[in-house]
């Protein structure tokens, strides 16, 4: 049995801990933490000899909690969250604005429209970390691996401040050196036989992307992307015809908008954890966010 946690335990080496159950291997715990892999090993090792039960199953796929160190992880993530509001009522009153702010979201979003807007932001506070991390995929706040995160899908459960951050658009698109080749697209019947560049089925992490479905049935030739900004390279070098994000597409004045009856709409949440939402950092940069958005509404949705 893993014993009572108490005060006098090493902070560093729990740290340690909570960094290797949320990330599931040492590697990603170290990498995530700046250190090198054998410390964290040995960090997690010493912890285990102090507490005199094994934390986790170190496997070559990862690691797994035992019993043990999904008790300990629970009242680690207690201890923790009462550190993280202390620190908050201490420095919430510091004028500079400094320490690391990490942004999850989708790579549509973060590469065509927060890159550019939190890069704004970095420049301002020179002391402030920005991490955008634009990936196909979801992003867990419980686990820490973002502070803020934007998602397709508003979560249902979980102790989170939930904002609808935006709806936004989808068309249908090609490049106008493409049109110009195979000719113009005046009706869903034209599509036939042209080449659609959309995503890979394998790698659909939300029910929000299936607006897909319906011209990939007419379309059945297929160029499949894992990525939305490597689809819309795809579209803009020519080589088929593809659904993109209005607002991303309207920076290339190459890409065509073909029938606007065709259009998807969707949502954007934002979500931040109430242990750092109201650090100055996560404030700062979740009010950026949402007014960057606000000011650009009109590309977000078209007609």
């Amino acid at each position: 049995m893993c014993k009572y946690y108490s005060a006098s335990m090493d902070w560093d080496r729990i740290r340690i801990f909570l960094a290797v159950a949320r990330s599931g291997q040492i590697l990603g715990a170290a990498r995530n933490l700046g250190l090198n892999h054998a410390t964290v090993g040995r960090q997690l090792t010493a912890l285990e000899e102090d507490l005199g039960s094994q934390l986790v199953e170190r496997q070559t796929s990862g690691c797994m909690l035992t019993p043990a160190g999904e008790m300990l992880l629970a009242s680690a993530e207690k201890v923790e969250s009462e550190l993280l509001q202390v620190g908050n009522r201490l420095t919430g009153t510091t004028e500079s604005l400094n320490g690391t702010v990490r942004v999850g979201a989708p790579d549509g979003l973060g590469n065509y429209f927060l890159s550019r807007t939190l890069g704004a932001l970095a420049t301002q506070h020179p002391d402030l970390t920005i991490q955008l991390v634009p990936l196909p995929r979801t992003f867990s706040l419980s686990r820490r691996e973002a502070d803020i995160v934007v998602t397709l899908d508003r979560p249902k459960q979980g102790k989170l401040i939930v904002r609808k951050l935006t709806d936004y658009s989808l068309s249908v698109y090609a490049s106008g050196s493409y049109l110009a080749r195979h000719g113009a697209i005046q009706g869903p019947d034209d599509l036939d036989g042209h080449l659609f560049v959309t995503h890979v089925e394998d790698f659909v992490y939300s029910r929000a992307l299936d607006y897909a479905a319906e011209l990939g049935k007419r379309m059945r030739r297929h160029y499949e992307c894992g990525s939305v900004v490597a689809q819309m390279e795809a579209v803009r070098a020519g080589h088929g015809i593809g659904i993109l994000h209005d607002y991303a597409a309207l920076q290339y004045p190459e890409l065509c908008r073909l029938l606007p009856e065709l259009r998807f709409t969707r949502t954007y949440w934002l979500m931040s954890h109430p242990d750092t939402h109201d650090t100055r950092r996560v404030g700062e940069v979740y009010a950026h966010i949402t007014d960057a958005v606000r000011q650009a509404k009109s590309n977000f949705v078209l007609a």
